[in-house]
């Protein structure tokens, strides 16, 4: 990444309006230039070296979206991705090395909801960051169809307007933008062979052209979540050659 890479089209009327976004990494450039960048495109921008940074500043700011490298000092970016997702819905894009598929592999199973690879592109990476914010933000508006608020299955709600899974027993059940928009996609096509191309779609989760892992890496977190029932029986069945169904029955209200 060099400096002409962030080449500025600034539009004044909308600086800090669009979110709040957190950057943890220790290059200071990155940090600087990144920063600027998405100033000029309309967003509140706070920096961190590492994750004690981190942790203060999320402890006292209302952040919207975290860009978390991979290689920090002390804790690393997966860690504290971990961290992060363990008590919390915070949409995370995950900067990684160039090449390495295993961290990315990684990064979108402990919950990250995409990664871009060093060096970057910063308008790819504004154009990543809107479109996960859109996601985030879509989920919690007003339900589509403007009429169904829940939808239920084997005890199981996914509440549409607080965005929000308890499990039969009631609790709380933190899902990361990603696995909560497949979720519903599963949810709204009950006992229907879905492809991964199709979840893709209907999750708005291209996380990277040519990526194909990349949905089977999202379906096999759902499932860590909602399979572990006591007749052993999957919701989410593979179908080989074909993609995917959710077997149980769903309702809506």
């Amino acid at each position: 990444m060099t400096l002409e890479n962030f080449g500025s089209n600034v539009r004044p009327s909308l600086i800090g309006n669009d979110g709040h976004i957190l950057i943890v990494d220790d290059d200071a450039q990155i940090r600087q230039l990144a920063g600027k960048f998405l100033r000029e495109h309309g967003y509140k921008v706070t920096a961190a070296r590492d994750g004690r940074e981190m942790r203060q500043i999320l402890s006292a700011a209302s952040i919207d979206l975290v860009i978390l490298d991979i290689m920090l000092p002390g804790a690393n970016g997966l860690d504290l991705c971990r961290e992060i997702r363990s008590g919390s819905a915070i949409p995370v894009i995950m900067l990684t090395a160039r090449g390495s598929e295993t961290d990315r592999i990684v990064g979108l199973e402990i919950g990250a909801d995409d990664y871009l690879s060093k060096p970057f592109n910063p308008r790819e990476l504004l154009a990543r960051i809107n479109a996960v914010l859109r996601r985030a933000r879509a989920n919690n508006g007003t339900p589509q169809g403007g009429y169904e608020y829940s939808l239920r299955f084997d005890g199981w709600c996914l509440d549409l307007r607080r965005r929000e899974l308890t499990n039969p027993h009631g609790v709380v059940v933190d899902l990361s933008t990603g696995e909560y928009d497949l979720l519903q996609s599963f949810l709204e096509a009950p006992q229907r062979v879905l492809t991964r191309d199709q979840l893709m779609d209907a999750a708005k989760h291209r996380i990277a052209t040519g990526f194909d892992r990349a949905i089977d890496i999202q379906v096999s977190r759902l499932r860590r979540k909602i399979d572990a029932s006591e007749d052993g029986q999957a919701m989410i069945k593979t179908i080989r050659g074909a993609g995917y169904m959710f077997v149980p029955t769903v309702s809506r209200a």
